[in-house]
């Protein structure tokens, strides 16, 4: 039976970013999600942190009601622990204002510290589970999927599932480290191993960070069970050469060729 091709959520934090260096509304993060939809990717995906420095606080009620009613999903991203601070609401807060503004489908929760500067680590299971486990309930009583942003750790997998998450994010970082030096092939079967673990335990799989046109079709041709990929950097900077809606098409005819429908 062949395999669908994964779902491609558009994280838009660097739009943010570049819209923050000025006090403009320049470039719009609300049109860019509307360009990447109607470009024909299949949800967007903000990482909203305490220190505003890219995705702001306003900028996520107002990407769940454009969201509201569509086919495609609202994913946010973020430690579930931070707390209100600076005009940032706390996580929890700021996924009930989505929530009430237009729904969230996902949230994927990363154990970033303050002030980090990208998320370079999944969760410590079962050191993390006592204090996850809750806050997963909660947010599934507000609808909403709940997956875990992972390193790929096949004994890890199990123990993400006993969480109560609904998925893991597989941290792909190593991976795209290996495809850059030219030796992907045991970071590809670590990531493989690790996402028939996740299955295994009823587990649905997503990756992110660091995949790009280049190592993107390789890494999901390879690596089973993958329903989908955030990716944000890459694109953004793909963007500049061939234009937003061009880049969010090219990243679909990788997937659709690397996992034939």
């Amino acid at each position: 039976m062949a395999r669908s091709r994964p779902a491609l959520s558009v994280n838009l934090n660097k739009v943010a970013l570049l819209r923050n260096a000025r006090d403009l509304d320049l470039p719009s993060v609300e049109r860019a999600a509307r360009i990447c939809l109607d470009a024909g990717a299949d949800g967007i995906t903000v990482h909203p942190r305490p220190d505003g420095r890219h995705i702001r606080p306003p900028d996520v009620p107002s990407l769940a009601a454009l969201l509201a009613g569509t086919d495609e999903e609202f994913n946010i991203e973020g430690n579930p622990f931070a707390e209100a601070e600076d005009g940032y609401p706390g996580f929890i807060a700021l996924i009930e204002q989505a929530v009430e503004a237009g729904g969230v489908a996902q949230c994927t929760l990363v154990p970033d510290a303050l002030g980090q500067r990208t998320s370079d680590h999944g969760w410590t299971l079962p050191d993390d589970t006592e204090r996850l486990a809750p806050v997963i309930e909660r947010l599934k009583k507000l609808g909403v999927r709940v997956s875990l942003f992972m390193d790929a750790d096949v004994e890890a997998m199990a123990a993400a599932a006993e969480t109560g998450a609904d998925r893991v994010e597989l941290y792909t970082e190593p991976y795209a480290r290996a495809f850059d030096e030219g030796e992907p092939a045991a970071e590809v079967a670590r990531f493989a191993d690790a996402a028939r673990a996740a299955h295994a335990a009823g587990l649905g799989v997503n990756a992110g960070h660091d995949l790009n046109l280049d190592n993107l079709g390789p890494f999901v041709a390879d690596v089973p069970h993958v329903l989908e990929v955030s990716i944000g950097h890459a694109l953004t900077a793909d963007a500049l050469w061939l234009g937003l809606d061009a880049a969010v098409r090219a990243y679909q005819h990788v997937l659709a060729d690397a996992v034939p429908a």
